[in-house]
């Protein structure tokens, strides 16, 4: 039988990268799966090369209006929502002299309130059914310790890994397992973003960075986002039961904890 039999699942910022691949994966183990992002049009199209399985639902995770109709468009189309990733997140970097207050707001409203209040939508919902569930967040390796140019999505990490502990701990009397993934360095279209920013701040030459971030993982490549599929499809399903407020780190031996 598939692991995620029957499940209804969904997934924010799902259009590409991480989230798609999780919703491939969890399609393919038998979920149906809501794909949510900002980017309504990139969400649809990517439901519909995954198949029926999927659909498409529209969400900014920073308005709370947002929030609410799409966990109720959820429920509206599969009758329920068991499984939550919290996946949409944002990306910046700059020195401590340099960092703005526009730019903390927004990775703080997106990386940290966002995940916070989806959690909380959802969380009512399972709990007004009564059957549980398990709520998934994503964290970085970003989290677990400072960086000098990425002080603020460093912190909105961290806080990330804090909201899980405390929800774990107070949810988990509803039967609602709250669990997180810290992954490292992922290859991919956002990578590339985190270049370019590199090689702004640090003289780099476009790729530079990624080279050497790469070369320097124990595992000796950087991630991708089929390496992370494997523990999301774990923590959502049952074989995670006993599995509460943690944060698992698939980053390819970048970080031991």
């Amino acid at each position: 039988m598939k692991r995620l039999e029957g499940k209804s699942a969904l997934i924010t910022g799902a259009a590409r990268g991480i989230g798609r691949a999780f919703a491939e994966a969890y399609v393919r183990e038998g979920a149906t799966v809501a794909i949510a992002d900002i980017d309504v049009d990139a969400a649809r199209a990517a439901a519909a090369a995954i198949g029926d399985a999927a659909y498409g639902v529209a969400l900014d995770v920073t308005d709370q209006d947002s929030i609410d109709a799409c966990v109720a468009a959820c429920v509206a189309h599969a009758g329920q929502i068991d499984i939550l990733i919290n996946n949409a997140a944002l990306f910046d970097l700059a020195p401590i002299t340099e960092i703005t207050r526009q730019s903390y707001d927004r990775l703080f409203a997106v990386n940290v309130a966002g995940s916070l209040f989806m959690m909380q939508a959802v969380a009512r919902h399972m709990i007004a059914r009564g059957q549980g569930g398990k709520i998934i967040n994503m964290a970085s390796q970003a989290g677990r310790r400072g960086e000098a140019l990425v002080g603020v999505y460093c912190a909105t990490k961290a806080a990330v890994i804090s909201l899980t502990q405390s929800a774990g701990l107070n949810l988990i009397s509803h039967g609602i397992n709250v669990n997180a993934i810290a992954p490292g360095v992922v290859d991919g279209a956002h990578w590339d973003h985190v270049d370019a920013l590199f090689a702004a701040h640090e003289g780099l030459q476009p790729g530079e960075k990624k080279a050497a971030v790469a070369k320097a993982v124990p595992f000796g490549r950087m991630g991708r986002a089929s390496d992370l599929t494997g523990m999301a499809i774990f923590l959502a399903s049952d074989e995670a039961n006993y599995v509460v407020a943690q944060t698992y780190n698939v980053d390819g031996g970048n970080w031991m904890s």
